[in-house]
């Protein structure tokens, strides 16, 4: 584990002192080379993710593929927001748009002595390992997720955004980051407020987002691949997350003889919490993917980029009660 780290960072050194810093004076981001750093960092994380996505869970899709391959433009869409993801570009507007006010927010709570707590810090002796306070962080931050997964499908105004996810028909491991960006934005608002409430250290928070991102485009393939009875209520596997975009299943629930919003498996890493929550579902089929009002009643969701952002927000003013539906 050293010796990956070490490489790292000497690979972050590396691309920032021979790419990243003659591009920020450039454009004139001298006075922020800390900022510049860490940006480098999440640079190298997303070429990772995007070699391992290649050359790992690429090669496994084409040997057992759960359906085959027919729309290619949707597959090229979801491509381009995993580019604009890992690539730095969204992390590029959260800089120069919501960091500044979070910086404040954050150091107003730090002179309230809000965010100097440390999670690890609970139990001494038993967190000393970089590795154990890794893992506990981790199972954290997946608590974290499932909540807010469940917001997602629980509240209408939050659903308007979260459908984007949830319209493609052609899953695949690219389908992780197909996201509304106000959808994306909101998460990584909650995300950054719970690490410095929690006191991770900064690699480790890196490593958290980087080590689930990766997972989460592995359960989004294109894989007929099951962990079997016990794996499956262990970590989330590709069957268990496909449930989840299930026409029907992983979006609805049923109230009163009533359709609504809800759903199963919500899960990000862990099925730990949909099974103490009562919201899992361990049936061992692959379904078809999609919404059911996209695929019985033609509902359109968009099927480019721009139009899919559009759409989403003209759903969420709807929502909100400040347009009729149509």
């Amino acid at each position: 584990m050293d010796t990956l780290i070490d490489l790292f960072a000497d690979t972050q050194a590396a691309l920032y002192e021979g790419v990243m810093q003659p591009l920020a004076f450039a454009i004139g981001l001298g006075n922020r080379l800390e900022d510049v750093f860490d940006g480098t960092g999440w640079l190298l994380v997303g070429l990772i993710q995007i070699a391992v996505m290649l050359l790992v869970i690429g090669p496994l899709q084409r040997w057992r593929p759960v359906e085959a391959v027919t729309d290619t433009h949707a597959i090229r869409t979801d491509a381009i927001y995993t580019l604009i993801h890992r690539l730095g570009l969204f992390r590029v507007v959260l800089f120069l748009s919501v960091e500044p006010v979070l910086d404040i927010l954050l150091g107003d709570l730090r002179v309230q002595g809000i965010g100097t707590f440390h999670l690890e810090d609970l139990w001494p002796g038993v967190t000393d390992g970089a590795m154990t306070s890794f893992v506990i962080y981790l199972v954290v931050f997946d608590f974290v997720s499932y909540w807010l997964h469940r917001a997602q499908h629980q509240w209408q105004w939050w659903w308007a955004l979260h459908a984007v996810h949830h319209s493609q028909r052609q899953m695949t491991q690219w389908t992780d980051n197909r996201n509304h960006l106000l959808d994306d934005v909101l998460q990584a608002v909650i995300w950054v407020f719970v690490a410095q409430l929690i006191g991770i250290a900064p690699t480790q928070f890196v490593a958290v987002v980087a080590i689930t991102q990766l997972f989460e485009n592995f359960q989004h393939a294109n894989l007929r691949v099951s962990f079997g009875k016990w794996g499956e209520r262990l970590w989330v596997s590709p069957r268990f997350h496909r449930l989840h975009h299930a026409i029907g299943l992983g979006h609805e629930s049923s109230q009163g003889g009533k359709t609504v919003l809800g759903g199963h498996n919500f899960g990000v890493l862990l099925p730990w919490w949909d099974v103490l929550f009562g919201t899992a579902n361990f049936d061992t089929s692959f379904q078809a993917t999609g919404i059911r009002d996209q695929v019985e009643q033609g509902v359109d969701y968009g099927e480019g980029f721009w139009s899919q952002q559009r759409l989403g927000i003209q759903r969420l003013i709807r929502a909100l009660g400040f347009s009729p539906a149509p």
